[in-house]
């Protein structure tokens, strides 16, 4: 296994608190009549870990006071508020029918099913629009061409989130195999974790950059390893932990790693699928710190 330094929790803290605010500054730039404001602010202002915006800030920072940090800035926003639509539909009735989000009720519990829909559909657009803004920016304009690769970029893993929902739902109380279990993770979680660097990626490396294949392989390896973990978690952690209701897998009979291959080979995969990330990371020598804090959080996380 490969040695990292131990986690310092004011990486991700300090990413959670520039998020916060970040967000909160792009909601002010949009005018939302009520309910669907205050179901907005609901979706996206109650917390969570910001995995995503932590990811985005850190691949950024392998070339510290980059002129183009404010794309980064913009697709952290982004990448959070595609997040938060993607939990705002997940958890209707139609779809997993959860009660809890974050140690909250869910959009839908709180603002009707109508208004979490068209949350969900806003926040979409919303992510995109800002992406092409210019929020953030301080002096030099982030070149178009950059603009354009982000927006593809957050697109495509858009879409890959989608289908990998549709195959979930299909393999619910179903037997599958773990290619297709990969298969649905790699797309419905590990897209969006995979755009959150390479949207960062593409602001500080050239296309030909050979750091480009190396965070793809990272975020690759990260992505799947963060479902794995999650649907470990699902089955060791208690509601109150979780913010949602825990043991929910296997109450709609959901395919997930530790049904698949028993907990303890589960907790082994996840850590095989880090390693893999670490190794990917050595590329980087110490410029990758950050990177390499917020992979062992996830890892050793307990909610």
């Amino acid at each position: 296994m490969t040695s990292i330094p131990h986690v310092h929790a004011n990486v991700l803290q300090s990413a959670q608190q520039q998020i916060q605010q970040d967000l909160q500054l792009a909601l002010n730039a949009f005018s939302i009549p009520e309910p669907l404001k205050g179901a907005v602010h609901h979706a996206v202002m109650l917390g969570g870990k910001r995995v995503r915006p932590a990811l985005c800030y850190a691949t950024s920072h392998l070339k510290p006071n980059h002129p183009c940090f404010a794309a980064a800035r913009r697709a952290a926003v982004a990448i959070e508020l595609i997040h938060c639509y993607s939990l705002a539909h997940d958890d209707l009735p139609c779809m997993d029918n959860d009660l809890l989000r974050r140690g909250q009720p869910t959009c839908h519990v709180a603002f009707g099913e109508d208004t979490a829909l068209l949350t969900g559909d806003i926040l979409q657009s919303m992510a995109f629009e800002v992406l092409g803004s210019r929020l953030f920016d301080q002096g030099q304009v982030v070149p178009a061409e950059i603009v354009l690769r982000q927006i593809q970029i957050l697109a495509t893993a858009s879409s890959r989130m989608v289908c990998g929902q549709v195959l979930d739902l299909q393999a619910e109380g179903k037997h599958v195999d773990q290619e297709h279990l990969e298969q649905i993770h790699r797309n419905k979680t590990g897209a969006l974790i995979q755009a959150a660097i390479m949207m960062a990626a593409v602001t500080i490396f050239e296309g030909t950059d050979p750091a480009i294949p190396k965070l793809r392989q990272f975020g690759q390896a990260i992505g799947l390893a963060f479902q794995v973990q999650d649907d470990i978690l699902d089955v060791t952690a208690d509601t109150e932990m979780l913010g949602k209701t825990a043991g929910k897998d296997e109450q709609v009979e959901k395919s997930t790693y530790p049904a698949l291959m028993g907990l303890e080979q589960a907790k082994q995969y996840a850590q095989k699928l880090h390693d893999q990330a670490f190794e990917a990371l050595e590329y980087f020598a110490d410029n990758a710190t950050e990177l390499n804090q917020i992979s062992q959080f996830l890892l050793s996380r307990q909610s």
